[in-house]
């Protein structure tokens, strides 16, 4: 992985040391609240609705075990024991006390780890693949494309102040893991000829005006990656809005100007940018693909007697090895997907235990590395085929060997308003009671595999932190004369397919909500067609059936009330720490 050189670590230290002395500034009450804000924000804190939050940049999602420790030593030492793993691969602090924030800066410091650009109007962390660089199917790793734009991104002036924030994903591989068509900008690696280049989409996006991004430039050379990129953000930085915060993003500006007259701008402005300070040599490539050389892999057959013997006599193990492990481009391998899903438990939360826990698999089974995951799961992606069943009885002891990666009960899920400011509803209980009331079925995991590959996303608020929109079944936190009301959809998809659900009817309650998806659920089977998906189905019959079962004559779901739910006492006790002032907390 990327290791910092003596800029990156000067830059990180001298920002912690800037950012103690502003804290400083602020506790004494020489700097105001409106002067503090923009400060803070640029170093990842927030204020949330009960107590500070700190999010902490993971860049495309790599970890080393040791860092993985100093996050792990963070949630102990100054918050509550736990951590949150966001849809961005970024991991999130809910209770730091305000005044420590200068010293956890400090101690990421110290693990080449910082919180810079997690916030704000500016280029925020870029994500790519969570299997880079193992995928069986991709054309090159991303990881050295993500490290050359982080090092672009970081700190660029001209990009510090946009309009809004902006967030860019790139996809190497033939399937896309990347969510790239929902994103600012999606880069796509491409062969052509030999020769190594880009397709570049802008103008995606979720948030109030979901939004599927259109390709402004079908083949890039790769060497024109920053120029071109330099090219979108100016077009962008010159004509977004700055007056209407929700008109802001530049898929608005895509759209008012329509996508062929946006691409001609950006064109435009390249011819003045082509073969310019920004050009990235091939030599460049080489230097960055270099930190992200293969490990010692060992010289395995492609095949494991032992594994198939473990598999044939332990059921509970064939299934997780069938959900939670994915295929590796080196014979004997595999990406193992551990499950932060456990029912009862937060989407995306681990306890310090666990993530220590992890870090010692890392080392054991993976090399010292380990991936953050979109869908707010951890990846250990260098497995040997006959460590699997050891792994897996390691993860089962901490609870992170649920076997429903991709299935309905790995939902992704936003905080919620349990912490967040902007939060119309809560995530955390929804989930939670729909993952409970699907394990209540009889033969409850014969059940959840029959149902198969189905995105269930939650989000709390419009800001769409869980992704709702690209959800299967996507659920929406709606606020209803001061009740939690939740509004669904389906069909939305991400992906080469990507899609953004439509709304199935009015919305429902809070206690409600399993029995919607369990109606959903039982309309996808009835009308299925063989090793049909659930998203196949709503393609092929449209919403129509579904919503009949939702809202059937006399028995709609929906119909009853819900009191205002109690603040959780977790909650309540760290009110305290909260500032007067909340910030914008959307990923």
């Amino acid at each position: 992985m990327y290791r910092y050189d003596s800029y990156d670590q000067t830059l990180v230290d001298q920002r912690v040391a800037q950012f103690r002395d502003q804290m400083r500034r602020f506790l004494a009450g020489t700097l105001s609240e409106d002067e503090f804000r923009p400060l803070r924000l640029q170093n990842g804190l927030y204020v949330q609705r009960y107590a500070p939050m700190l999010r902490v940049a993971i860049p495309y999602g790599m970890l080393s075990s040791a860092q993985l420790r100093k996050l792990a030593s963070i949630a102990r030492d100054y918050d509550r024991g736990y951590a949150h793993f966001s849809t961005r691969q970024n991991i999130q602090y809910n209770w730091p006390a305000l005044e420590t924030v200068p010293d956890i800066l400090a101690e990421l410091a110290s693990v080449e780890m910082h919180a810079i650009q997690t916030s704000g109007n500016c280029i925020r962390n870029t994500t790519t693949d969570q299997f880079a660089g193992v995928a069986h199917d991709e054309l090159i790793d991303s990881r050295a494309v993500c490290e050359i734009v982080r090092q672009w991104s970081t700190f660029h002036p001209e990009f510090a102040f946009l309009p809004r924030k902006f967030k860019i994903a790139i996809n190497c591989s033939v399937a896309d893991r990347a969510a790239t068509l929902v994103h600012d900008i999606g880069i796509h690696a491409l062969e052509r000829d030999g020769a190594l280049g880009f397709r570049i989409i802008v103008g995606g996006g979720l948030g109030r005006t979901p939004m599927i991004g259109h390709v402004i430039r079908e083949w890039l050379p790769r060497g024109e990656l920053l120029n071109y990129l330099d090219a979108v953000l100016r077009v962008y930085n010159r004509h977004g809005r700055r007056d209407n915060l929700y008109k802001a993003r530049i898929k608005i500006l895509v759209r008012d100007l329509t996508p062929d007259v946006f691409a001609e701008q950006v064109e435009a402005e390249w011819t003045q940018l082509e073969g310019g300070a920004a050009f990235v040599p091939e030599a460049e490539y080489d230097r960055m693909e270099a930190f992200f050389a293969p490990p010692r892999y060992d010289d395995l057959p492609p095949d494991s007697r032992t594994l198939r013997s473990q598999l044939a006599d332990s059921k509970p193990f064939a299934q997780w090895v069938r959900r939670n492990t994915f295929a590796h481009k080196r014979p004997g391998y595999k990406a193992v997907i551990l499950s932060l899903k456990e029912t009862g438990k937060p989407p995306g939360d681990a306890t310090a235990e666990q993530m220590d826990a992890i870090a010692d698999l890392a080392d054991r089974f993976s090399f010292g590395e380990l991936r953050v995951t979109h869908e707010q799961n951890l990846v250990l992606a260098d497995v040997r085929l006959d460590d699997l069943h050891a792994v897996w009885e390691a993860a089962r002891a901490i609870g992170c060997a649920t076997p429903n990666i991709g299935l309905v009960t790995d939902i992704v899920c936003c905080p919620g308003g349990d912490f967040c400011a902007l939060a119309n509803a809560k995530s955390i209980p929804v989930a939670e009671a729909i993952q409970r009331r699907i394990e209540e079925r009889v033969e409850f995991q014969d059940y959840l595999h029959d149902i198969g590959e189905l995105d269930l996303n939650i989000s709390g608020c419009i800001n769409a932190c869980g992704h709702h929109h690209v959800g299967h079944i996507g659920v929406l936190g709606v606020d209803k004369n001061g009740e939690e009301w939740y509004q669904v959809t389906i069909g939305g998809a991400q992906g080469r397919d990507a899609a953004v659900g439509k709304v199935i009817g009015r919305s429902f309650a809070r206690a409600e909500m399993p029995d919607v998806i369990d109606r959903l659920l039982d309309t996808y089977v009835a009308h299925r067609h063989d090793d049909e998906r659930f998203i196949d189905t709503v393609r092929r019959i449209g919403l129509d059936p579904f919503k009949q079962q939702v809202y059937r004559d006399g028995d709609r779901v929906g119909a009853q009330s819900v009191a205002r739910p109690d603040t959780p006492a977790s909650a309540s006790a760290g009110a305290s720490a909260a500032s007067t002032t909340p910030g914008h907390a959307a990923d």
